[in-house]
């Protein structure tokens, strides 16, 4: 489909600079009728003022999405992520990765309910993000256009953007502007959701030169965050979380609480280099103060309950599981697959984990559950009466065998 022929495009749209001069492109380049769709994922800023930028550049009212999707972005994106305690590269928790699909989902059942013919982002040509998003789009609609302005127009640095912006009358917020008014770069890119914030670009891109506090915009610094340690409980049901100190929460309330002990405790801060999906490496900042809690909790009432082998087995799967994540393969058969065999283990996953919370350190203290496997009997250094320790010798002599066999044959 050539871009004469597109009609209508749906843009995810945040009402942000990028997005906004995308929309004005795409009227521009494309001729084409734009619905925009804005998620509130719980990013933390308002997102209603998209509306008013969005009709203030002649969108139709009837063609504005803006939906509050938090819910369904932890209960069915977040929790089954973490029930499977995914780490990439051993640090990060994918607090952008697991975002993109939904945001994908649901501009598909837009652009089906309103006859569009297009998709488009504002993903750059060296990101994940572009793979993210348009893997999504095409698994749930092989015949959907997919329009990403970043690989077409010459608009390629944050100069060329903001001078575009004014040409064009595009509004640019204050951050954007020095003190005479002037457009100017800002000095990193942020994405945030209810699970993490990100910063990445420009101050960022030396590894070797450590951030300003004043970037971190959710967490206390360890350093300032309280002296005396806070206590708190966690109650999992079939490997999700469901009540904070004995209350019970929705998902995103769950979250969102975990959010607040982490950012007051300074909880979550990570800055690596990682391995892009497209080949380069590149510097990322995050905060993740609930899921650093989460991850660590889960883990801890997953010790008392799951089997040796399965936890075993499910720990030597994460790491695929992960990349597929990372890489933008929510919606593929093979996670899918990998899913299925994690739910299958949280079953029995339930129980409270006591944990400590101190200055940027979240330390389990206690776990608890009526499907504990744990037998203080059988572990006892003290005497008992259910373990024979001679039995060991003979378990030794089998699996030392072939080291035994081997050592004779080497004589």
């Amino acid at each position: 489909m050539s871009q004469k022929e597109v009609k209508k495009v749906v843009l995810a749209y945040s009402g942000g600079l990028d997005t906004s001069i995308i929309l004005k492109w795409l009227q521009d380049e494309y001729n084409a009728e734009v619905i925009t769709f804005t998620a509130d994922l719980g990013q933390g800023e308002e997102v209603e003022p998209a509306r008013k930028k969005a009709l203030a550049m002649g969108i139709k009212p009837e063609n504005i999405f803006i939906l509050d999707i938090k819910e369904e972005f932890v209960k069915d994106y977040v929790f089954p992520m973490f029930r499977a305690n995914a780490i990439y590269e051993g640090e990060y928790l994918l607090g952008t990765s697991i975002a993109r699909p939904l945001i994908s989902k649901k501009q598909i059942e837009i652009a089906k309910k309103m006859g569009a013919d297009a998709v488009a982002h504002g993903a750059t040509g060296k990101g994940n993000d572009q793979v993210r998003f348009e893997l999504g789009y095409l698994g749930l609609n092989p015949d959907i256009t997919v329009i990403a302005p970043w690989r077409e127009w010459d608009l390629n640095s944050r100069e060329k953007l903001l001078a575009y912006a004014k040409e064009n009358g595009i509004e640019i917020a204050k951050k954007h502007l020095d003190e005479n008014g002037n457009p100017a770069v800002s000095p990193y890119s942020m994405d945030a959701n209810l699970l993490h914030i990100s910063y990445e670009g420009l101050a960022l891109e030396d590894p070797s030169t450590e951030p300003d506090e004043s970037m971190w915009l959710w967490t206390n610094s360890p350093e300032e965050a309280p002296d005396e340690a806070e206590y708190i409980t966690i109650r999992y049901k079939n490997g999700d979380p469901v009540a904070i100190n004995e209350e019970e929460m929705s998902p995103a309330t769950i979250l969102k609480t975990l959010n607040d002990y982490g950012n007051k405790h300074g909880i979550g801060r990570i800055d690596i280099v990682e391995n892009r999906y497209v080949g380069m490496k590149a510097r990322g900042c995050y905060e993740t103060p609930g899921g650093t809690i989460m991850l660590k909790a889960h883990r801890a009432i997953e010790s008392i309950t799951l089997d040796r082998e399965a936890a075993h087995l499910k720990d030597e799967l994460m790491p695929k599981y992960a990349k597929l994540i990372y890489s933008g393969y929510w919606f593929s058969p093979e996670r899918e697959m990998l899913q299925a065999a994690i739910d299958e283990t949280q079953k029995e996953v339930e129980g409270i984990v006591k944990l400590k919370l101190y200055k940027g350190n979240v330390i389990v203290v206690g776990r608890e559950s009526e499907k504990s496997l744990f037998s203080e009997a059988h572990s006892t250094f003290e005497e008992d009466e259910v373990y024979n320790q001679k039995d060991a010798e003979g378990f030794i002599k089998l699996n030392a065998l072939r080291f035994i066999i081997a050592g004779q044959k080497r004589k």
